[in-house]
């Protein structure tokens, strides 16, 4: 039985990278535990109204629900990033990167130019881009000669996904790059040079970034702390985990503000006659959802 598992797991690592994109079927294989819809390529597609939520959760929210659930090597730090204030939230189109072996690179020149790919290999990502995905590529850490876009390719990718790219490499025309309004691209340095000495190995696969094993789907959170990457079938857990806490730290910086409550009532489990306070506190606020899913929320939590 081992055996046979080791051999269908081989078998899908192997044809996953030599035919660069990974079939409908192996997709839905490594991302089962989703059961929302997906794209025709088999790639869960989380909702953009889930994204723009996201884009509010913070790295220590999503990575404490993470680290909860056993998920302990989702979160990638030490970036430079185009603009440090500007987070962004989607769903991870992958590519990996190798350095270049000759005759590798002309089979996968010839067969994805038989599959109809036009132009270099770089390119070929993103032209598979919809909107809302992110772009992440493991380009094996290289910066000299690892510039995997320039300000061309940074407007497509830009004009296709309306989002930005998480890059274990680096990238070029920085200052082109910039006069993209809302662009962002999370990477490992900046160079004047030209990609050479690599080649596409792997597309729409599960790829590594740093210490993060990242899948095609996976939600990709980027802030200032680094990139955390969400699988998708814990997207919205995520996502509601971290409204919860957000309303319950609200309430509490408030009311300790007012001087209701000491420090010591608000930072352990709360008593019933607090919890009824912050029932009725919540009926006086902005949620991030209709009350009746916060209600449903906090009852299955037990709170």
């Amino acid at each position: 039985m081992k055996t046979t598992i080791l051999s269908l797991f081989l078998y899908l690592f192997v044809t996953s990278v030599f035919a660069q994109n990974i079939s409908k079927e192996q997709l839905i294989f490594y991302t089962q535990e989703w059961k929302g819809e997906r794209f025709a390529d088999g790639r869960p597609k989380v909702s953009d109204a889930l994204l723009a939520r996201m884009k509010n959760v913070s790295i220590e929210e999503a990575w404490g629900v993470l680290r909860d659930k056993g998920y302990n090597n989702q979160f990638e730090g030490g970036w430079m990033m185009l603009r440090e204030n500007q987070p962004f939230a989607g769903r991870a189109l992958t590519a990996m990167y190798m350095p270049l072996r000759p005759e590798i690179q002309k089979r996968m020149l010839d067969k994805g130019q038989s599959e109809g790919r036009k132009g270099p290999m770089n390119s070929w990502p993103i032209d598979m881009l919809t909107p809302g995905d992110v772009y992440v590529a493991d380009g094996y850490g290289k910066i000299v000669d690892g510039t995997l876009i320039g300000d061309n390719l940074g407007n497509a990718i830009f004009a296709k996904s309306k989002n930005g790219v998480v890059f274990d490499a680096s990238v070029r025309d920085i200052e082109g790059l910039e006069e993209i309004p809302g662009f962002n691209a999370f990477v490992r340095g900046w160079d004047p040079s030209f990609l050479t000495q690599s080649m596409l190995m792997g597309l729409n696969t599960p790829i590594r970034i740093g210490r993060a094993t990242v899948f095609p789907g996976d939600v990709v959170l980027a802030k200032r702390e680094g990139v955390i990457f969400v699988p998708a079938h814990l997207a919205e857990e995520v996502v509601q985990e971290a409204e919860f806490i957000a309303l319950q730290d609200a309430f509490g910086h408030q009311r300790l503000r007012e001087g209701k409550y000491t420090a010591g009532q608000i930072d352990v489990k709360w008593t019933d006659e607090i919890k009824k306070d912050f029932f009725k506190w919540l009926d006086s606020q902005t949620l991030p959802v209709p009350r009746a899913e916060l209600d449903a929320f906090m009852k299955k939590k037990g709170f």
